[in-house]
């Protein structure tokens, strides 16, 4: 079987309009590769039993912590360790590739209007 390569400007593509979006484009092992679109303020949040993995490839992201903030740029990546409360933002907006394993629930919550469904492919 020859895999078949995923077009990432294609993916963002089928993201749903708007200021926040996300789709998971692949599956490896147990981990979900997923393209994010993000402008905004996120919800502070952790995750008990997993680190996440963010890969800025449009624009910048601040990562807050409750001590202190991290910029990443585009060609930037930063991993958040398990349990560690964070809040992601951007005031331009940025498209980031996110990895983390399946099943880790959404945290932005349908009254913030983050909230996708579970397991969505673009």
């Amino acid at each position: 079987m020859i895999p078949k390569k995923i077009n990432l400007a294609e993916k963002y593509g089928k993201l749903k309009a708007g200021d926040y979006a996300m789709g998971i484009v692949a599956k490896m092992n147990n981990y979900e590769i997923k393209v994010v679109r993000f402008k905004g303020d996120f919800v502070w949040h952790s995750h008990p039993d997993t680190d996440e993995t963010f890969i800025i490839l449009e624009g910048t992201m601040l990562m807050s912590f409750r001590d202190g903030v991290v910029e990443v740029k585009a060609g930037e990546m930063i991993v958040v360790p398990k349990g560690v409360e964070h809040k992601p933002s951007s005031v331009g907006g940025y498209k980031s590739l996110l990895i983390e394993p399946e099943d880790v629930p959404n945290t932005g919550g349908v009254q913030s209007g983050m909230a996708i469904q579970k397991g969505e492919w673009v």
